[in-house]
């Protein structure tokens, strides 16, 4: 697998530690660009497929689990940034070797989402992957008004397997509100894609 480590700068890489598991984020180089042909190739989808699959959401629309075979340049763009994004994420470093990417190919589940005004997605997880990301396309003017709400909840992954021996887990979560530069959950007519990386 040929390397991909030039298209994110581990450098701009945020990592918060809000469980065991890290959470981590970075802005798309570009991303105007990127967010204007993706809203127009998922508004497209959208258009072609009304009823979408039902799976979190609660309202709005999601595509099938086919974004990373969609073909569009702007889909496989950012299907190659995020790739490359958890190969960094996944890098080992070692005094004997150094830096070591993994050398295996992704297996991807990718998807699009549409929420309007009153929809929302259901606390979930994607048992099996490794990493699991989202994308903002279109926040829905959330960057500049808070108040339009929209904010993405995380689950300790922890919680969601619990140990066979204990009798049972309540669920820890907390809220986190990105950055300014990394958008929350879409509030309205807001695309965003999915990903699960495993």
């Amino acid at each position: 697998m040929p390397s991909t480590s030039h298209l994110v700068n581990p450098d701009l890489i945020k990592i918060r530690r809000l469980f065991t598991t890290p959470l981590a984020s970075i802005q798309y180089p570009d991303a105007a660009k990127l967010n204007s042909q993706l809203k127009t190739i998922i508004t497209t989808r959208m258009a072609q497929d009304r009823s979408g699959t039902q799976r979190s959401n609660d309202g709005g629309w999601q595509s099938a689990n086919d974004f990373h075979e969609w073909g569009e340049e702007a889909s496989d763009a950012l299907v190659k940034f995020a790739k490359a994004f958890a190969v960094q994420m996944t890098a080992v470093h070692s005094e004997q070797f150094g830096l070591t990417e993994p050398s295996f190919e992704w297996k991807l589940n990718a998807w699009a989402n549409v929420n309007t005004a009153g929809h929302s997605n259901a606390l979930h997880g994607h048992p099996g992957a490794f990493w699991s990301g989202v994308y903002w396309v279109d926040a829905g003017g959330r960057e500049d008004d808070p108040t339009v709400g929209g904010d993405l909840e995380f689950a300790d992954p922890a919680a969601w397997s619990p140990p066979p021996t204990t009798p049972r887990c309540e669920c820890a979560s907390k809220t986190a509100s990105p950055p300014a530069s990394v958008a929350p959950a879409p509030p309205a007519a807001a695309p965003s894609s999915c990903f699960r990386l495993g």
